[in-house]
């Protein structure tokens, strides 16, 4: 699941800097092999028993990290979560061109659904999703992950725009948005079975929609 947003200009001489949350100054060296270490002891606690057990002394134990480091850097486990999400952001698979809307975005429910049944990504998702709503942190870092990955898809729906392939106007992070929502709906509430069938349900649903203009900013505005 960094932010995706805009430039920004020249800003006043009075403009305050933004106060970064626990984790999220990106660090180099030794400090950034300690970081690397440490969020990996976190993937793996999160995936074994969720965010509720999170333990920075725990964490320490695992990534054979001193826990004073740890608590220093982090603070808390929602600190810590957060920017796990941030360099999950960084890291992920960007995304291909197959040339169609509709090949891209099979391609993107499919990398959904690979996620979420994935024995070591699933659980961690669903932990760090969990966390998000109790913690007003880890839910800024999981905006921005989540944020980021739209954004990224988001071009494949522009060029199908300039393809002629959806009308002028489609707003792409609509249906991106559309394509991830009735998977994640599945594995975190319904507990349907989410397999490529339903990725390719739910990419031809949304293609039937865009393509009738559902999704032109003029209908969404209704």
């Amino acid at each position: 699941m960094t932010a995706v947003g805009e430039a920004g200009g020249g800003g006043a001489a009075s403009a305050q800097p933004a106060v970064k949350d626990p984790g999220t100054v990106r660090p180099g060296g030794r400090t950034a092999r300690v970081r690397a270490a440490v969020l990996r002891a976190a993937c793996d606690a999160l995936a074994e028993h969720g965010f509720g057990r999170l333990d920075l002394t725990d964490i320490a134990r695992r990534a054979e990290v001193g826990k004073t480091t740890v608590y220093r850097r982090w603070s808390t486990a929602a600190g810590l979560v957060a920017d796990l999400l941030d360099s999950m952001a960084e890291q992920s698979v960007h995304r291909g061109d197959t040339g169609s809307l509709e090949g891209d975005l099979r391609a993107k429910a499919r990398r959904v659904v690979a996620t979420l049944n994935d024995p070591r990504q699933g659980p961690l998702f669903r932990a760090v999703i969990a966390a998000s709503t109790g913690d007003p942190r880890t839910a800024r870092a999981l905006r921005r992950f989540y944020g980021t990955r739209v954004e990224e898809w988001a071009e494949c729906v522009r060029l199908a725009v300039r393809r002629g392939e959806v009308p002028e106007g489609t707003d792409p992070h609509e249906v991106v948005r559309a394509v991830s929502a009735p998977l994640y709906h599945r594995a975190l509430i319904s507990g349907e079975p989410l397999d490529d069938r339903a990725a390719d349900r739910a990419v031809a649903a949304v293609l039937a929609a865009a393509r009738a203009g559902v999704y032109t900013r003029a209908a969404t505005a209704d």
